[in-house]
């Protein structure tokens, strides 16, 4: 490293900070600046570009360094204002910048602009006034049970509703009887570790690629996790060995994109059926599909060996917190008692959904939600094609989110110049197991329903600049 660092354009000298490479030092006497009140709060910095000229290092060390401090809360990045000291970042002590040793107080890292992680709909396009009709219909013809605890099952309205509609639209084999509402996915898979561990199952296989709060979850409930190898056929349901259970994603691997090939579905319901495990089936946006067939739920092939999982947490909102289990008929039962004695999910909000489900409002959402979401996924595919053409987009004949594959070691790379332009991002690496044996793969995971319409090309905009 140099004697001294280039002035910033705000006349401001700074010195190396000892050994570490040029982002460490660059990083901490960028944040000694601000710390000591040297670079005062709304001071703008010079761009990454000019930044790396002035000091004769690469831009991509600029961009990591202050990718670091705005999410340490030091600085702050939105796209059209560049990257600025945040508010409340500097807090020299009374006896002046050097002096003292106080405390820094740190502001949280600022909200970025956009938002393109995966797991989200567009919460702007909720159907609020279908949403109010159905409530009132609901609440004007609700019974005065239906505000008392109410059968842990869920109400009955809202098992009858679902039980017709997943029959009719993913293929699934079920009654009232053995539908289970939750508030949500982990609520459910909650109940199901109960149930597995109340029959001494100790192992629930998972994919290499997934959410890591579900494996957290099942480990805090005493279950392993192994996971399974993937490839181009999707998860390999062939060496699920001593699991007593498996969780998949099987008509939409989350987050790789790819539906589960007909043999290994095959073969994970032959697997259930000659050791009497359990097939956790996570259909998370099974209703979204744009270029091929509807994917039928895995249930349908073995309603006694599968526990289908749902929620209106994609369709409609997660804020909705409700969710469904559909168990075999040997389960059902114990389930309901692992819930517990009475409803926990809201009677008026199960009884709205009803009401929506059996009105065709559902129906006509999801197909109004299809539409738009297509139409967003043909233009991300449009725009890398046309300016990353090294970027593949991958896994969007259905869902709502795409894989782009980038050209080997780029994708921390990628991840950080998108914080630095306000754009939130997950790599594929925060979705891989801890025990994926496949080699990791350099790609963005691209939820492209989560922005609204006004914030949609803006989002694609930030996107694009940040790909190679």
């Amino acid at each position: 490293m140099a004697e001294s660092w280039a002035t910033l354009g705000v006349d401001l000298h700074l010195e190396p900070t000892g050994s570490g490479g040029l982002r460490r030092g660059l990083t901490d006497a960028l944040r000694d600046a601000v710390r000591t009140g040297r670079l005062a709060p709304g001071t703008r910095l010079p761009s990454s570009r000019s930044l790396a000229a002035d000091l004769g290092i690469a831009r991509n060390t600029v961009a990591e360094a202050y990718a670091d401090l705005v999410a340490e809360g030091w600085l702050t990045a939105r796209q059209g204002s560049g990257t600025r000291v945040a508010q409340g970042a500097a807090t020299p002590s009374p006896g002046g910048p050097r002096g003292g040793g106080a405390t820094p107080r740190r502001e949280h890292p600022a909200r970025p602009a956009y938002s393109l992680l995966p797991g989200s709909p567009d919460l702007a396009a909720f159907p609020r006034a279908e949403w109010l009709k159905a409530a009132r219909r609901a609440l004007a013809t609700a019974p005065h049970d239906a505000l008392g605890y109410g059968d842990p099952r869920g109400r009955a309205e809202l098992r009858t509703a679902l039980a017709g509609y997943l029959a009719r639209a993913r293929g699934v084999r079920t009654d009232p009887e053995t539908v289970l509402i939750t508030s949500g996915f982990l609520h459910a898979l909650r109940i199901a570790g109960a149930v597995l561990r109340a029959h001494r199952v100790d192992t629930v296989a998972v994919e290499s690629y997934g959410l890591d709060r579900h494996w957290d979850l099942l480990h805090r409930d005493g279950l392993a996790t192994p996971a399974l190898p993937y490839d181009e056929l999707g998860t390999d349901t062939r060496v699920l060995g001593g699991a007593g259970a498996v969780l998949l994603t099987p008509a939409h691997q989350f987050p790789m994109g790819t539906p589960l090939h007909p043999d290994r579905r095959a073969a994970v319901v032959d697997w259930a059926r000659r050791t009497g495990g359990l097939v956790l089936e996570d259909d998370y946006d099974g209703e979204f599909r744009y270029d091929r067939q509807p994917v039928g739920a895995l249930q349908g092939l073995d309603p006694d060996h599968v526990v289908y999982f749902g929620t209106a947490s994609k369709s409609l909102a997660p804020g909705l917190r409700l969710g469904w289990m559909v168990l075999p008929p040997a389960l059902a039962q114990e389930a309901a008692s692992v819930k517990g004695a009475t409803d926990t999910v809201g009677a008026l909000e199960q009884l709205t959904l009803a009401e929506f489900l059996t009105s065709g409002a559902y129906d006509r959402h999801v197909r109004s939600s299809r539409l738009r979401y297509r139409r967003r996924r043909d233009a991300l595919a449009e725009a890398v094609a046309a300016r990353s053409p090294e970027v593949t987009v991958t896994g969007i004949a259905a869902g709502l989110h795409a894989v782009l594959r980038l050209p080997p070691g780029l994708e921390q790379s990628v991840i950080q110049a998108a914080a630095w332009q306000g754009l939130a991002l997950h790599g594929l690496a925060f979705h891989r197991h801890p025990q994926a044996v496949a080699a990791p793969q350099d790609a963005l995971v691209v939820g492209y329903a989560t922005p609204s319409d006004s914030a949609w090309a803006g989002a694609l905009e930030a996107l694009c600049r940040v790909l190679p």
